[in-house]
């Protein structure tokens, strides 16, 4: 009979990728993952990973068993979603990822609210980049994840997960406030002459400022580089740089830079997604609702 355990760690190799990577997510040493798997290749009677290179490859037989591996756990989830639905209470434990500017602009007022409706419910947040973040929560690293989208740049579709827009955020150049710096700057197209601030290469953020600049006729000269947007702010607070900024970041904020609305007047759209398999879970399903309440008011 085969192993649910050591299926488990056969499906954490082919999410993470690596021996190390699964050995990593679940506290284990190399060695140990390489022993587990060795000793489920016998129980199965077939190869399950092939070397290449320094790394793994898994079998057509593997994949079988990661997606059965995979069933399972979505019974296992479906079934403590179901207890949980049971109790006359709503408690547990919920992890959350999320962004940083959501981080800043809702998840405070989520976090006061929902203790103070279900102070049974634990929220446990860690802040991701919202890619990471949605395949970590696929992965089952978290139960639910604030993530976004930016005009012309989707975010990733995972099997299992489900998805519910939050807010639409408008985007917007923020440009010094007046008198701060000798260039004078009232448009996008005055900002081809200035420094810009951007988030890091590879993230929808950068992607979609890049765009935007390139469209207006112009490549931008980011001098600077930073995902902290308090960050970025302040930059252009002190007249060092411009930057396209979301609406979010606003949120019980106050600022002196000058916002200028885009050509077509681009929005961000964030958004909630959890595993299909928690669906009906009470602890999950609050929170979802006290972030919406929250991104509603």
């Amino acid at each position: 009979m085969l192993d649910l355990r050591r299926l488990v760690i056969l499906r954490e190799v082919a999410v993470r990728g690596t021996l190390a990577a699964a050995a990593q997510a679940l506290s284990y040493s190399p060695s140990a993952v390489s022993q587990q798997l060795t000793q489920l290749e016998r129980e199965a009677g077939v190869p399950l990973l092939r070397k290449v290179g320094r790394g793994v490859r898994l079998t057509p037989q593997a994949l079988v068993l990661v997606e059965a591996a995979e069933a399972l756990l979505d019974t296992v989830e479906r079934t403590e979603a179901a207890l949980a639905a049971s109790l006359t209470e709503v408690r547990g434990t919920v992890r959350v990822a999320v962004f940083q500017s959501a981080a800043l602009a809702l998840m405070p007022a989520a976090l006061r609210r929902a203790a103070d409706e279900h102070p049974q419910v634990r929220v446990e947040m860690v802040q991701r980049e919202p890619a990471q973040a949605l395949h970590d929560t696929w992965a089952r690293d978290f139960d639910l994840v604030v993530a976004e989208q930016y005009p012309a740049h989707a975010a990733p579709w995972l099997p299992g997960l489900d998805r519910r827009d939050l807010v639409t955020d408008p985007l917007r150049l923020a440009l010094p406030p007046v008198g701060v710096t000798r260039e004078r700057v009232r448009d996008l197209a005055d900002a081809a002459r200035v420094p810009w601030v951007m988030e890091p290469r590879g993230t929808a953020s950068r992607h979609f400022a890049e765009e935007t600049c390139r469209a207006a006729g112009f490549e931008p000269d980011v001098r600077y580089e930073t995902a902290d947007l308090q960050a970025q702010i302040r930059l252009v607070e002190s007249g060092n740089a411009v930057a396209i900024l979301p609406g979010l970041v606003w949120r019980e904020r106050t600022t002196t830079c000058r916002l200028v609305p885009l050509p077509g007047d681009p929005h961000r759209t964030v958004f909630t997604s959890r595993r299909d398999a928690a669906a009906g879970a009470p602890a999950v399903e609050a929170f979802r609702a006290v972030l919406e309440a929250v991104a509603a008011g």
